[in-house]
């Protein structure tokens, strides 16, 4: 055999090992490289190419680690969108976790502004009402047809008023959320802000009761998702015993399901609900009740320590017409927002009979909306409170 060939032949090979270590080490990329969805990876501030070159350098170290997001949330979840900015937000117990690009409603047919919660899901579903349109991974909000789900995002509104999300988006948080997980859309961009107030709930401790109540507190699952959270442990058993039986211990497993209250000026009233059940409403006084109090989401968290006093927040949402007063470096800071949240507490005059109803049954993730407005229609069979704010 020639000199020449065996150079060839040795060229050859030489080509086909490259060849090769390409395709290895393009089949060894992690998956988690190639996702733009939570923000500590790639997708914080959505489309904005600014954020990406400043953030650069900790994105592409990021592509080397294993995403640390759960699929499991570890506390009450707040699904806040931005109409004007086209953008969602996914707070997990008062800290934003995750942010992203939406289309909402055009003109004719706009996303309501309001206060509601996850009524129903389904990963494959087709709009009854626009051509059977797809709707992938669909979260619904109104039986009237607003949900959100994944969709086209042309950079501006587009939809019919649901809100169109980013298709790794829609995935990852459909299969976060449950049913009852709460939505505020409004005009401008909120967010949750920690607040205390002598007027707000404290938890009493709980007792054994054989109350109607506490056989009413189930939720009815939709496509395996649940609607209520256990304080159970989530990890597995893997020393090969079995479990002991609650039973057996004397104690019953209770799923817990928590409240909302709702505390409507216009109606000079008290409704509250346990997952999506009424439970009582009651008349109530409100000072200066010709004067506004604006619309407020009071959300309790997750106990830091046991034992620890239970921790609120309170997203607050502006009339439209607000927002050319204020900039929104104001309305983020906090105290503007703590200010009139708190002086809508102090405004509001509860039995205190009530208040240690509600107090018995308050658990983390519970909720207390305060608001100018009354109970939308859209409030009803398997729903929490609906508040339209526009």
């Amino acid at each position: 055999m020639s000199a020449v060939t065996l150079r060839r032949i040795r060229y050859t090979r030489c080509l086909l090992l490259a060849a090769l270590a390409i395709c290895m080490l393009s089949a060894g990329t992690p998956a988690h490289a190639r996702s733009v969805f939570w923000p500590q990876f790639r997708y914080w501030w959505g489309d904005h190419q600014f954020r990406h070159k400043h953030q650069h350098k900790r994105t592409k170290s990021d592509l080397t680690k294993k995403p640390q997001f759960q699929d499991a949330s570890k506390g009450p979840l707040q699904i806040i969108i931005s109409i004007a900015d086209q953008r969602i937000s996914l707070y997990e117990n008062g800290a934003l976790i995750a942010r992203s690009s939406v289309s909402t409603g055009v003109e004719r047919h706009p996303t309501p502004l309001g206060v509601f919660s996850v009524i129903s899901k389904h990963k494959w579903h087709r709009s009854n009402i626009y051509s059977a349109a797809p709707m992938p991974y669909m979260q619904r909000i109104t039986w009237s047809g607003i949900a959100l789900h994944a969709g086209d995002l042309p950079g501006y509104p587009a939809s019919h008023g649901c809100i169109r999300l980013n298709n790794d988006f829609a995935i990852r948080l459909w299969h976060l959320t449950k049913r009852g997980t709460r939505v505020i859309i409004a005009h401008e961009d909120v967010r949750p802000v920690e607040i205390t107030n002598p007027k707000l709930f404290v938890p009493k401790p709980k007792v054994a009761s054989a109350s109607p109540e506490a056989d009413t507190t189930t939720l009815v699952s939709n496509d395996s998702v649940t609607g209520t959270t256990t304080h159970a442990t989530l990890m597995p058993n893997t020393d090969g015993t079995k479990s002991p039986d609650p039973a057996s211990a004397g104690v019953k497993a209770q799923k817990v399901v928590p409240i909302s209250v709702f505390v409507s000026r216009q109606l000079n009233k008290l409704f509250v609900r346990r997952g999506f059940t009424p439970l009582f409403d009651v008349p109530i006084n409100i000072r200066n009740p010709a004067d506004p109090v604006g619309t407020h989401v009071f959300s309790t968290m997750d106990f830091q320590d046991e034992g620890a006093a239970m921790r609120w927040n309170v997203v607050s949402i502006p009339e439209k017409s607000s927002f050319n007063q204020e900039t929104p470096s104001r309305l983020h800071k906090g105290s503007p927002i703590s200010d009139k949240a708190n002086a809508a507490l102090e405004r509001i005059e509860i039995p205190q009979d009530v208040v240690d109803r509600i107090s018995e049954l308050l658990t983390p993730g519970s909720s207390l909306i305060v608001s100018d407005y009354g109970i939308s229609h859209e409030t009803g069979k398997d729903t929490d409170f609906i508040v339209l704010t526009h």
